[in-house]
């Protein structure tokens, strides 16, 4: 599911489902889902992330004896290689770039391959983890050290370090195989979700919802808490049948491919562009041109020592992250506090509804409301998220359809 959000005029996401449609293609190379995030002026950004769901699947599934994690690098290299010459072919296209994180279900287990800050999750008996690292500015300089928490907050969340087309290169994270059991549900997606929709939630919802459901209450309650970003899911769950073809492997985790690095210089680089960029914040442009100096020279003292020194290490963060993946973990067997938020959001509809004079027929989501009550008495906690999760898809199935009949009413506003 994909959804331009509240504040966008335009979709830049874009998202791709290939089942394999033959035994022989399964054994070759499984199933491949992939996400991709746009970013650019105009229309380049969707162009960019149109071209990573198309170039990704070409090149992944051309006949290779390429092992999976080998083909899926080399796919997602190409797929760069092509949205980079299309932008320096075009000046409305230059440095155009998109996010690009791809799954890939095969008989020897999961695998992913990742460039940017959309993600993929894995939930299984309701621990959610992230088996992606975001490569963004907050996540890259917790890497390279401890920051000060009230420092750390004043780091733009929306920069990302790594993406697909600005540059004719790029470095790919590709980590697996994770083995495959019934019930395993994967999760790829834009962080138009992840912005909105916290991690615990987002479990929850998956553990207690279809697919279907869960896609579509994920994307009503991004949407009701702002609806900043475009938002893209796709949801997998594996079945029996898909099991049935997977061997039972040890996990393989094959390394992120950090950059190597002198630490006492990348410590000095990594203080000083968060010295800079708290700089900008404050208004002090010349301190701030400064500090990105002598980060610029101590990043690149570091790479030429490199062949001396350690990957770059993890820190502790509000939530532990590994050092390899999967980067975070999170217990999504409590739903208390997830029902409380949709009957909470429920209850401020109402009372926008009754606020703003709209027509809504309020018995169907009553009814479903009163039967989550009564699971959550009982005790029974995945019903209950699964009532309540009707309750706001109702309620949002019939805003949506008066926004439609009243589409040149600006009043309405949800």
């Amino acid at each position: 599911m994909s959804d331009v959000g509240m504040r966008r005029a335009n979709n830049q996401d874009s998202a791709v489902v290939q089942i394999s449609d033959s035994s022989d293609r399964w054994q070759r190379r499984g199933h491949l889902f992939v996400v991709a995030d746009g970013m650019g002026a105009h229309a380049a950004g969707e162009l960019a992330s149109k071209l990573a769901v198309e170039q990704i699947p070409h090149h992944y599934f051309r006949p290779s004896d390429a092992p999976v994690a080998e083909a899926l690098r080399k796919a997602i290299q190409e797929a760069n290689q092509e949205i980079y010459q299309r932008g320096q072919k075009n000046p409305e296209f230059h440095n155009m770039g998109t996010t690009g994180s791809s799954l890939v279900l095969a008989p020897e287990g999961a695998w992913v391959g990742h460039v940017g800050d959309s993600r993929v999750y894995r939930l299984r008996n309701q621990a959610l983890e992230q088996l992606t690292f975001d490569h963004s500015l907050v996540w890259e300089m917790e890497a390279a050290g401890p920051i000060d928490k009230k420092l750390s907050r004043n780091i733009p969340k929306n920069v990302i370090t790594r993406s697909l087309g600005p540059n004719a290169q790029v470095m790919v994270d590709v980590e697996g195989p994770w083995p495959l059991q019934s019930g395993d549900t994967f999760l790829l997606c834009s962080d138009g979700l992840t912005g909105q929709v916290d991690d615990v939630e987002i479990g929850v919802l998956l553990d207690c919802l279809p697919p279907k459901d869960a896609c579509r209450v994920m994307v009503d309650l991004a949407n009701l808490r702002g609806g900043p970003d475009n938002i893209t899911i796709v949801v997998v769950r594996v079945d029996d049948a898909d099991v049935g073809g997977a061997t039972s492997v040890a996990g393989q985790h094959l390394p992120r491919n950090p950059p190597q690095v002198s630490m006492p210089f990348a410590m000095v680089a990594g203080t000083c562009l968060l010295a800079a960029i708290v700089f900008l914040l404050l208004g002090s442009h010349v301190a701030a041109a400064v500090a990105g100096a002598v980060s610029l020279v101590a990043a690149g003292l570091a790479i030429i020592v490199g062949g001396k020194s350690t990957p770059l290490a993890s820190t502790t963060s509000n939530t532990p992250r590994s050092t390899t993946s999967p980067y975070r973990r999170y217990d999504c067997s409590d739903s208390r506090a997830l029902i409380k938020n949709l009957i909470g959001t429920v209850n401020a509809l109402r009372d926008a509804s009754n606020e703003k004079k709209w027509t809504v027929d309020w018995s169907e989501i009553n009814a479903l409301e009163f039967k989550a009550k009564q699971a959550q008495q009982s005790g029974k906690s995945r019903e209950a998220v699964h009532f309540q999760s009707e309750a706001i898809i109702a309620t949002m199935e019939q805003l949506r359809e008066q926004h439609r009949r009243q589409a040149s009413d600006s009043t309405i506003d949800f």
